[in-house]
């Protein structure tokens, strides 16, 4: 069994979509998942499976989402390597970081693109990219940034979500649980 990540985009936000984690938990423990433990109501899941393609386990994952609430949901699914990788290379010193948000895509990013996404700035905001991840901070808050993931989304067509520095840290904590 392998310790994996899920992470849903945009349930419970602004009421909609809401999918309560006590329900989501049961539906992937009768999807064949063990171990199911979810962190706040945004759609991050820790689990074992003995599936080894993160492909097959979001497909997986999104059919059961759909089949029984209805909704369409983008699922990423990310080993604890994965995720644990992804934290280490934030170019952010430790202060910023702590303040960053780590915006995760679905697919590898075209690297051309990578440049011309580098040309879009903003005042008291700085972002890093690498080929899966977008490293963001911002000096006034998430809530009062001008960057916007859809525009990456559009520009890499590419789905993400984002998680901010606390969900990374506690995702990881309960990934490494997992397996101990």
């Amino acid at each position: 069994m392998k310790t994996y990540i899920a992470l849903l985009r945009g349930i419970n936000v602004g009421g909609h979509k809401k999918l309560p984690m006590a329900d989501l938990r049961q539906l992937l423990e009768t999807t064949d998942y063990m171990d199911v433990k979810t962190y706040i109501q945004s759609g991050n899941v820790v689990f074992k499976s003995s599936e080894s393609s993160t492909i097959k386990i979001e497909q997986s994952i999104k059919n059961a989402i759909m089949d029984r609430f209805g909704y369409d949901v983008t699922v990423m699914v990310k080993t604890k390597q994965d995720l644990q990788q992804i934290f280490k290379l934030c170019p952010f010193d430790e202060d910023k970081k702590k303040a960053s948000y780590f915006a995760l895509f679905k697919n590898e990013l075209n690297k051309d693109l990578i440049e011309v996404a580098k040309q879009k700035t903003y005042p008291d905001e700085e972002f890093e990219i690498t080929d899966s991840c977008i490293y963001f901070y911002c000096a006034n808050g998430y809530g009062r940034a001008k960057f916007n993931l859809n525009y990456f989304e559009r520009l890499f067509k590419s789905e993400a979500t984002a998680r901010n520095y606390n969900t990374m840290v506690k995702l990881i904590s309960m990934a490494e649980a997992l397996e101990h």
